[in-house]
């Protein structure tokens, strides 16, 4: 590939206004903004590797660094030309005479780059914030500042994955970003659960790591160096992208390849839960699309990625309904989103298979914008269950109930975030669905495949919300509303200033994309524009300003709506009082609905795949009524518990077996050897012939 004129490190920190050190970029503000941001991004990092032992001085560097890589990102999205500037495609060297294992550095921050990274910046830095109070010293001492290093390697070589233009240095961080997370997962490391979960995520991020080194050496081998870039005219190189949705598709976890997921976010800290769901599991998706878009992609592609969005978003959302653990739930909620964005990613690939169909660019930035709609989303309801967590010390729902009295600022903010999950307007979930629903329906207008299937995507679209707003009425019902069930309820508490703050700052961004999406819509434009470059001359428009006046009055309305209520309620005055006794004279808050009554009904209808265990308590009769009476439920994780540990059980009977034979015998192993060549020469003499 073709090369820019290297620049030194030198040039990187030297004084902006000497057009020597620059040349030939020195004029160029494209190219010395983001240098400058990102050098200073990286430089924060560092110091954050080497300040962990100090919190204050550790969240510091971590904030810095963190406004640092978001300038960039946003500089480039706001117009600013793609870093490097080229005239050729391909990859180019930003820092010669520094190598990693033997290949020069090479970096670049595209429009679809830096839309990962600025949500990477964003999430992380809430992230450091919230986890600063929430995994504090004086509570974990053991395992506070271990996670302070683990996070700033983590956000790190997020960072270097998002902008790195080789593969091998790709890899690199990869592996390293993998393996802080797994430390982060770890940090609570005393409990069986969450080793188990440690080392199942481990596992399986192994094997897609095998799979992503097959993807890039096959890569290399073809262009004879490890350098990434534009390759859409070798047809050739289109079966590699089954190796790229095995590989990025479990990091991603779409159903099935999701077995990791929900035990690892729901056993790590809440802030870790947060990263994992709002940013690492979309560096997955990030680079199905950054390789879908450089490199060609088998004409089945795009089929077969609807077809696993839509199982991902339907079957995700019916696993959530199923769980009792809140964290738990929240888990297999990314599961359901990865399958809305893939639903936009595929189409847009058929869209591009069928010559560039407008439908694909709707479809694409819908996708493009539920990823960081997720991300925002999804923290923020990490967050507030990971406030939930520290005030009771449970995350079972049914041990949970009338939080909003004593926590009414996790309440609320954790409530935005569920109406901006189940993509209700006027929050940012709606947004992106809504886009995607635009593509969908202007696919389903045009006569072909595409229309046939448009029609049941957007019908699989339709069903995931529904069942989401089942699950979250779950949720906020159970856990905020009613009486408190149990001691631990009762005897919650509000958050400290810093998680608040945290919660209020991703709560604040949800809204802003929700009440004014036409102003965020030029860069998700830049960002499909980069994907798929030959888009950039017919344009990719949206009605987004009749929306975003319909929810800029449709807020104000609920504004003022809920301020009459408030304003009578206190006029009138309030009594309280449990909802529903059921006719007993001395009513109880376990008479209220659990978790798994609230939902029974339509978990029966996944029962197929869900396979809930239940165990009952025959009640004994004592006069007129019955005493010791219970019922329990259980969904297991159906794809871990019932194929993948079945196969590795098998696997490892044929490993204990084929062992047996190594049993220092020398006449055996001579009798092998003797075997295998008379195998070897069956084999050739059968093949040779006709």
């Amino acid at each position: 590939m073709s090369t820019c004129p290297r620049i030194p490190i030198a040039a990187l920190v030297g004084p902006l206004w000497r057009d020597d050190l620059f040349a030939p970029y020195a004029h160029t503000w494209a190219f010395q903004v983001p240098a400058v941001l990102l050098l200073l991004a990286a430089v924060g990092g560092l110091a954050g590797l080497v300040t962990y032992r100090a919190p204050r001085l550790w969240l510091a560097a971590t904030l810095l660094a963190s406004v640092a890589g978001l300038a960039a990102a946003v500089f480039v999205l706001c117009g600013g030309a793609d870093w490097p500037e080229a005239p050729n495609a391909g990859a180019w060297d930003w820092a010669p005479g520094f190598a990693v294992c033997g290949e020069m550095v090479h970096l670049r921050l595209d429009a679809l780059s830096a839309l990962f990274l600025a949500l990477t910046c964003v999430v992380g830095g809430v992230g450091a914030i919230y986890g600063r109070e929430y995994w504090s010293d004086r509570a974990h001492p053991r395992s506070a500042r271990a996670g302070r290093l683990w996070w700033s390697v983590l956000l790190l070589n997020l960072g270097v994955v998002l902008v790195a233009a080789n593969g091998l240095h790709f890899l690199i961080a990869w592996e390293l970003f993998t393996l802080a997370a797994y430390f982060l997962v770890t940090l609570d490391r005393q409990r069986a659960a969450v080793r188990a979960a440690g080392w199942l995520y481990l596992g399986a991020s192994h094997v897609a790591m095998l799979a992503l080194f097959a993807f890039f050496a096959l890569l290399a081998e073809h262009n004879g160096s490890w350098g990434l870039g534009p390759l859409r005219d070798h047809a050739d190189l289109a079966p590699l992208f089954w190796l790229a949705l095995i590989g990025f598709g479990l990091k991603a976890g779409l159903f099935p390849l999701h077995v990791w997921l929900p035990s690892a976010h729901a056993n790590a800290p809440s802030h870790v839960s947060a990263i994992l769901s709002g940013v690492t599991i979309k560096i997955g998706l990030y680079g199905l699309i950054r390789f879908s878009g450089w490199l060609p992609v088998p004409a089945e592609a795009g089929w077969a990625v609807i077809a696993l969005g839509a199982t991902s978003a339907v079957l995700g959302v019916a696993f959530a309904l199923g769980q009792h653990d809140l964290k738990r739930l929240l888990a297999y909620h990314s599961v359901e989103n990865i399958g809305i964005i893939l639903l936009g990613f595929g189409f847009a690939l058929v869209a591009v298979e069928q010559g560039d169909a407008p439908w694909g660019r709707l479809a694409l930035a819908g996708g493009l914008l539920h990823i960081w709609n997720h991300g925002l989303f999804k923290a923020l309801l990490f967050l507030g269950a990971g406030s939930v967590l520290h005030a009771t010390g449970t995350r079972e729902m049914s041990r949970l109930g009338g939080l909003w009295r004593t926590m009414p600022w996790t309440a609320s903010l954790f409530t935005l975030g569920a109406v901006a999950i189940c993509g209700l307007p006027p929050l940012n979930g709606f947004v992106s669905e809504w886009l995607v629903y635009l593509g969908l329906f202007d696919a389903a207008l045009t006569h072909g495949p595409s229309a046939w299937a448009a029609i049941p995507a957007a019908i699989a679209l339709g069903v995931t919300g529904a069942l989401a707003l089942a699950c979250f009425a779950k949720v906020c019902g159970v856990v905020f509303l009613g009486a408190p069930r149990t001691a631990a309820a009762e005897r919650a508490h509000e958050c400290g200033p810093a998680m608040k703050g945290a919660m209020i700052a991703l709560a604040l961004l949800c809204a802003a994309i929700g009440l004014a999406p036409v102003l965020f819509w030029p860069a998700i434009a830049r960002a499909v524009e980069a994907w798929r470059p030959t888009w950039t001359a017919v344009g990719t428009t949206a009605p987004l300003l009749p929306l975003t006046l319909f929810h800029l009055v449709l807020a104000g309305l609920a504004a003022l709506g809920a301020a009459w209520l408030w304003h009578r309620a206190q006029r009138a005055g309030l009594r309280r009082a449990l909802t529903w006794d059921c006719g007993y004279a001395v009513p109880t808050g376990r008479m209220q609905y659990t978790a798994g009554s609230f939902a029974a009904t339509i978990v029966e209808w996944f029962d197929w795949i869900l396979r809930t265990v239940r165990h009952e308590h025959v009640p004994v009769m004592e006069d007129l009524f019955p005493v010791g009476a219970q019922r329990e439920e259980h969904t297991p994780e159906t794809v871990l518990e019932h194929i993948v540990q079945p196969t590795g059980g098998v696997v490892l009977r044929l490993s204990t077996a084929v062992r047996r034979l190594q049993h220092g015998r020398m006449q055996a192993y001579i009798l092998y050897l003797l075997l295998g060549v008379a195998a070897l020469a069956a084999l050739v003499i059968g093949g040779g012939n006709p």
